[in-house]
């Protein structure tokens, strides 16, 4: 089994990071590839940095597709580029914030998620609406940020984290945590130890779900709003896609 994960910002140590988070917890018969856009913002912070991100992410799943990977993950809380992806290819692609709702309902009745800026808070509370899980969702609390600050390791980034948590922990009547940023998949376990609580990243969890996904023979619908986009001619820089998409 082949997992493409895509990091949809520029920065080499956060997909680094997040590579390293992916093959920990992937199975011995899983292949892990990793990768980045080429071109892009170097954080994910806003709406304007997702819209400009998602076309690396889909340049990406194109690039996965010559190479017949079985599955995606999108590692970015803010699943950029989520639904186009899905209809480039057959293939599962799961996105972490959808990946951690999922995992945060299956060992809790409620839980909460701690995210970087106040902006993305919003950006979160955005996806919980769509993905349905409103009512499961506390509270989405931000610790302000910025998500570099997650590659600094002379900052107080952890220390920032963990006391949002417990204050979740604390005041929000929850039984876990979803991070909410890629940056943080290799603080997971220190986190949980130190809260006594269930702490879930969604690089993790996504990399699990993508697997069972594969082992079920279970793929992208070509049914519906997710069928391979209508061959079509694009001009400027887009004038490439105006190739069909590899339906293998």
């Amino acid at each position: 089994m082949q997992i493409h994960v895509i990091n949809p910002n520029t920065t080499a140590s956060m997909t680094d990071k997040i590579g390293a988070c992916a093959n920990r917890v992937a199975a011995e018969s899983t292949r892990i590839h990793v990768s980045q856009p080429e071109s892009g913002p170097v954080s994910i912070e806003s709406h304007f940095d997702e819209a400009i991100s998602a076309v690396g992410v889909l340049e990406e799943i194109r690039r996965g597709e010559t190479l017949a990977m079985d599955a995606y993950v999108i590692a970015c809380f803010g699943d950029p580029g989520l639904l186009a992806a899905r209809e480039l290819t057959r293939a599962p692609v799961i996105g972490i914030a959808e990946a951690g709702f999922h995992l945060a309902t299956l060992i809790s009745t409620r839980f909460s998620v701690v995210t970087t800026l106040s902006r993305t808070a919003i950006i979160a509370e955005h996806l919980l609406d769509q993905y349905g899980f409103r009512h499961h969702c506390r509270r989405v609390r931000a610790t302000d940020l910025p998500v570099l600050e997650l590659e600094n390791p002379a900052g107080n980034a952890y220390q920032a984290l963990l006391e949002e948590c417990q204050r979740a922990r604390d005041e929000d009547g929850i039984g876990a945590i979803v991070l909410g940023c890629g940056g943080m998949a290799d603080l997971t376990e220190r986190l949980t130890h130190d809260l006594q609580l269930p702490v879930i990243e969604g690089v993790s969890a996504a990399i699990k779900l993508a697997e069972s996904l594969v082992s079920l023979g279970l793929g992208t619908s070509k049914h519906g709003d997710l069928a391979f986009p209508r061959p079509k001619p694009f001009a400027g820089r887009f004038a490439d896609w105006s190739q069909e998409p590899d339906r293998r």
